[in-house]
């Protein structure tokens, strides 16, 4: 019986190719064609292995037209497996190392993929870029907004194609779905919610724990604090702590913001945005809010947003995904691949479901191919914008104050939407045992936004939460830098 950690990640990484492969309609494999010339391959480098790397290695590794030439990770317990993984599915054995620069010096790397925490992602990519590479960069593209409009700045200044993470925007069914939402399939839209309704327990107490053996912490902190690791474990839950994550709002959460987004046709970060909920139900090392409405608007349209990380019942079918408003109907998307449209009446009308991740990474390489940015489903732009939306979210909940949910019911009750979202909040609270007057949360600052200029004017704490102090020489370019 296999039985080693090694090989049960070689096995998962097998596994996700497979995956990956089976989830791919038939008709998608006729109408891609990959060549098999070695003079045509391209060459691609991984940084970030866990998680979501696998899957861009089990994506590259198993194409005809791709090699996987390094990954890179400043863990290295998990890099010997994820090579063997590799070398199995393409036949070589990709380069391993820990620093992601010395990636960027290989002139035979044409395409760089970033699934690193949140925090490197926009110093991953604006490096690669500058070298001349190609980026994929997972969501959310930034750890806070600035760094997300220098990206976007980097790309079109060096001419270089870069891919957000965010693979609804290339699934057939989504695509679909959104087009007829366009033309009017429910009538006028105005109104979109999100949803995020997904159990996180408690992360464990608050307290003083050693960095595993096999990371070079310097490597991993990058651009943030160098501080001492105050959470149990050390991978993955760095998401609900400020310096490393943005909570789920900027880890699930992006994905259907961004489709929000897209339904309403809004095409920058909006005039004005209100955030409240708090870390409810246990006290752990995490900072980040577990139960979150967060709502955006732009005049005539707006976005709310709920993010639910105690036990919850799904919204109109949905745990995560979004529902579209119509004046004539509305549309229910529990999945990223499609959804349900409803008539004004509540009937279902139409379902629109087909999709898989290879759509996305293959419209990633038609781009990379053509040198045609405009081909991108999910060009930096897009992810640039939504991530943003979630970083806003957050800056008017970290400013907000202390307030009990009884008192907050009176403060919300002169907005129809937002109190009926409120009124549904509370009763979650409720159900997970949260009394109505023994429960404080975060009512957040009211805060108004310049879109164009991508600032909060007249809010000097709101302003310089839109980036962070880099530690050196981890240091994203301000823009008269880029």
């Amino acid at each position: 019986m296999r039985s080693t950690r090694r090989e049960f990640l070689e096995d998962s990484l097998l596994a996700t190719a497979a995956a990956l492969l089976a989830a791919v309609p038939k008709k998608a494999s006729a109408q891609e064609r990959q060549s098999s010339s070695p003079n045509e391959k391209l060459g691609v480098a991984v940084i970030g292995v866990r998680g979501r790397g696998g899957s861009h290695i089990a994506a590259f590794a198993s194409r005809k037209d791709t090699q996987v030439l390094y990954l890179c990770d400043p863990d290295t317990a998990v890099l010997e497996a994820r090579a063997r993984g590799a070398e199995k599915l393409q036949g070589t054995r990709p380069q391993l190392v820990r620093d992601m620069r010395r990636v960027f010096d290989d002139p035979r790397v044409d395409i760089v993929t970033i699934a690193t925490p949140n925090h490197w992602h926009a110093l991953a990519a604006i490096w690669a870029m500058q070298a001349g590479k190609d980026v994929y960069v997972e969501k959310p593209v930034s750890h806070n907004v600035s760094e997300g409009r220098r990206i976007v700045q980097v790309a079109q200044k060096y001419g270089r194609i870069c891919q957000t993470g965010t693979q609804c925007r290339s699934n057939p069914g989504m695509r679909q779905a959104m087009e007829l939402i366009h033309q009017g399939k429910i009538g006028r839209v105005r109104l979109a919610r999100g949803l995020c309704y997904k159990r996180r327990p408690s992360i464990g107490p608050r307290g003083r724990y050693p960095v595993p053996k096999t990371v070079d912490y310097d490597l991993w902190t990058g651009p943030a604090p160098l501080k001492p690791l105050t959470r149990p474990r050390f991978h993955y839950d760095w998401h609900w702590q400020w310096d490393y994550g943005n909570g789920d709002l900027g880890n699930q959460g992006i994905h259907q913001m961004d489709l929000c987004r897209w339904a309403l046709q809004v095409n920058d970060i909006g005039q004005a945005v209100f955030s409240f909920g708090g870390r409810l139900g246990y006290q752990d090392a995490g900072e980040t809010a577990n139960t979150q409405v967060t709502v955006h608007d732009w005049g005539s349209k707006r976005i709310i947003f709920e993010v639910r990380g105690l036990p919850t019942p799904p919204y109109r079918g949905a745990k995560v995904g979004i529902v579209v408003y119509g004046s004539e109907g509305y549309f229910v998307s529990p999945s990223y691949s499609g959804g349900v449209f409803f008539d004004a009446q509540g009937r279902p009308v139409q379902t629109l479901r087909d999709g898989s991740d290879r759509y996305h990474y293959a419209n990633f390489l038609q781009a990379v191919r053509s040198r045609n940015p405009q081909l991108l489903t999910a060009p930096i732009l897009e992810g640039h914008l939504s991530s943003a939306l979630c970083h806003l979210g957050n800056i008017s909940y970290r400013l907000g104050e202390p307030t009990l949910v009884a008192q907050a019911d009176e403060v919300l009750r002169n907005d129809e939407q937002v109190y009926e979202t409120f009124r549904r909040f509370a009763a979650h609270l409720k159900a997970n045992g949260l009394a109505a007057d023994k429960t404080t949360i975060f009512l957040g600052r009211k805060l108004k936004v310049d879109s164009q200029q991508e600032t909060i004017p007249g809010d000097e704490q709101a302003v310089a939460m839109l980036t962070r102090e880099y530690r050196r020489p981890f240091v994203v370019p301000a823009a008269d830098a880029i």
